[in-house]
């Protein structure tokens, strides 16, 4: 590997990639080109979507919807460059995702997975504040400047009576707010979410996702998720971004109701889209 050389977070060696940029007037946060991804075996890739091409805009709240083995965590985990792609680009804030180091991209996006986290006998405080471990010096430890924003994370998402909790005695919306606060703590620009209603009751879910709308209208960041939900994302999004066998379409509900898009996305199950009511009918 030579000095200029970036490493994904699995620790593989990245292609040096420049894709063009979309031109208009809305600015896109990441931006898809052509893209493939899936596996890499010892017996070759296995090919999950090829052909992807998408622009998410910034500053919004983007839910990407999608049939179960469309792809969604696969597409989700490349973008947080967990894995890489098979082929094509991806450009994060006008620069090529290959282009960012380890630390650059820990700066710049955070990432909330489906899995539950496996730590215990530490409390909330404690956890939020591995959101600030990008800025820690060799020792990690937390500054003041830290710990007042690991509070204003805390904050943020409304956990302060969880504070000195320990994490294994929370509910599981609660973990999930946990994890939010870290992701802010974090202070990316940018963060992405893999079902972050997963394993919710019903209530928890629809405060979760009040929660990440009310986040970007605070903070100005762009949070892009993959979700079932598909209700509650029709009823929260500002765009979604529908995931169908090797394509990706972004827009407002509006404007995907009026090109046929949100019609024909589950035609083939006998599933109607109401384009008055806004929302899926059986």
């Amino acid at each position: 590997m030579t000095g200029g050389d970036k490493i994904y977070r699995n620790g593989r060696t990245a292609p040096d990639v420049i894709p063009t940029e979309p031109s208009g007037d809305e600015v896109s946060t990441l931006y898809i080109r052509d893209l493939a991804i899936g596996y890499r075996r010892r017996r070759g890739a296995k090919v999950v979507a090829t052909g992807l091409d998408a622009s998410i805009p910034g500053g919004q709240l983007t839910c990407l919807l999608g049939r179960n083995g469309v792809g969604k965590s696969t597409l989700l985990r490349t973008l947080s460059a967990f894995q890489p792609p098979l082929d094509g680009t991806i450009t994060l804030q006008g620069r090529p995702l290959a282009d960012y180091s380890v630390g650059e991209l820990s700066r710049t996006v955070g990432v909330v997975l489906t899995e539950r986290t496996p730590l215990t006998n530490l409390t909330v405080r404690e956890i939020v504040g591995f959101g600030r471990n990008p800025y820690l010096g060799f020792w990690g430890r937390l500054s003041r400047a830290d710990r007042e924003i690991v509070d204003q994370a805390v904050a943020m998402v409304g956990i302060e009576s969880l504070a000195d909790r320990m994490i294994q005695t929370l509910s599981d919306g609660e973990r999930q707010k946990v994890m939010i606060a870290k992701a802010l703590a974090q202070q990316t620009p940018v963060i992405l979410l893999d079902e972050p209603t997963a394993f919710l009751d019903f209530p928890s879910k629809v405060e979760t996702m009040h929660l990440l709308r009310r986040l970007v209208r605070e903070t100005g960041k762009t949070i892009f998720l993959s979700t079932h939900d598909l209700e509650l994302a029709l009823q929260t999004a500002d765009r979604l971004c529908l995931m169908c066998e090797n394509e990706l379409r972004v827009g407002t509900l509006d404007g995907l109701s009026a090109d046929g898009t949100m019609q024909g996305f589950f035609a083939d199950r006998g599933i109607r889209f109401d384009p008055v009511r806004r929302a899926y009918l059986i």
